[in-house]
């Protein structure tokens, strides 16, 4: 774990690799900065607190982390012992038993599901893990594989048995949390932070769920520049109380396999081609991160219809030739600001800037 102190911190703002994130601050500022890192579920987690002790934010960011990690060994994948691994060996046999955290993660998701018409799917896991090889850049699957990973892909199949039971209607039927696993562990964060009188603070994970309470001193929220491919649009939204997401598809030249991908569209079960990258603007992280996939997936005509049904939501799709689509029922999603960044370097006095640690690994909470 990274630790740093500072009454005030001052940086240069970083080319960032997924989602800059910058917040300006006034010049001179007596309250404390608090700023920890901790990699957890296969990515960087980043917290920082303004707050009169130092110490005391510090001990409620250690907690905040402690309950990530205890998140990590329930939702994780790739962990044997997690409560996850073992809901998909046994729930096509019996129902299973879960946590109330890893209960309440299917039962958001399935709303998503409904949401979507299926196009944000946690049973997917079959077909992410048939295309894993394509993604290492060796043979895609081929039609034959496909259809048999896709049969046994619905979130239909999934039975929820209240208050802590699931049950799956398939034998191949296996789920995987990633698209909304870190999203709703920055809830998770936030409330431990809150419930420990932490009132300023910001919570990213890797950088493609972030969510703010309170703003820095001196500012009305917490000012994040957003991804852009393009390099010209520079979206940038201002947080409080409220979390943003990011999503986009591997590029193919990271890949080394021009089909692969790691989103992976259910209907057609093949990794999404899109020319976007979407962020998306909600009250939690648990949706903004559920609803950044979903989004991306079925692209800016049904995703304003989708966000226009939302309160307090905003979502801006980009490409890397600068077009944009954007829709808001409430939250401003601020474009052309080309050069923003580079006048707040020159002010570098109370900034925070985030860079990215990690590239994406094979953890599917990544």
């Amino acid at each position: 774990m990274c630790t740093r102190w500072s009454s005030t911190l001052s940086s240069a703002v970083a080319a960032l690799a997924l989602i800059p994130l910058a917040t300006s601050g006034t010049a001179e500022t007596n309250t404390p900065l608090v700023h920890k890192t901790k990699y957890i579920m296969g990515t960087v987690y980043e917290i920082a607190a303004y707050d009169d002790s130092p110490s005391h934010a510090s001990a409620a960011i250690d907690k905040a982390f402690a309950e990530i990690v205890h998140l990590d060994g329930l939702l994780s994948n790739f962990k044997p012992e997690s409560a996850l691994s073992r809901l998909n060996r046994e729930a096509s046999l019996h129902a299973v038993k879960v946590p109330a955290d890893l209960y309440r993660v299917i039962e958001e998701s399935l709303k998503y599901s409904k949401l979507s018409d299926g196009k944000f799917d946690i049973t997917v896991a079959p077909l992410v893990d048939l295309w894993k090889a394509a993604l290492r850049g060796e043979r895609a699957p081929t039609a034959e594989e496909q259809a048999k990973a896709r049969a046994c892909v619905g979130y239909e199949k999934v039975k929820l048995i209240p208050p802590d039971q699931v049950e799956f209607e398939s034998p191949c039927l296996r789920i995987d949390v990633g698209s909304i696993g870190k999203g709703y562990a920055v809830d998770r964060a936030a409330e431990i932070l809150r419930a420990n009188e932490i009132q300023n603070v910001l919570v990213d994970a890797g950088q493609s769920s972030i969510y703010a309470m309170g703003a820095p001193p001196g500012q009305a929220a917490w000012e994040v520049h957003l991804r852009d491919p393009s390099g010209r649009v520079d979206p940038v939204v201002m947080l409080r109380e409220n979390s943003v997401s990011t999503s986009e598809q591997t590029p193919p030249s990271l890949l080394g396999n021009q089909t692969a991908g790691h989103i992976i569209d259910p209907e057609n079960g093949k990794p999404l081609e899109t020319k976007y990258v979407l962020s998306v603007v909600v009250k939690t992280g648990t949706a903004s991160d559920a609803l950044s996939t979903t989004l991306l997936l079925v692209g800016p005509e049904k995703g304003k219809a989708i966000v226009k049904a939302l309160p307090d939501a905003a979502a801006i799709w980009v490409s890397a030739a600068g077009e944009t689509e954007t829709v808001s029922t409430g939250p401003e999603i601020r474009v052309g600001n080309a050069g923003r960044r580079e006048s707040a370097a020159k002010r570098v006095a109370g900034n925070v800037v985030f860079s990215r640690h990690s590239e994406r690994s094979e953890d599917p909470l990544s």
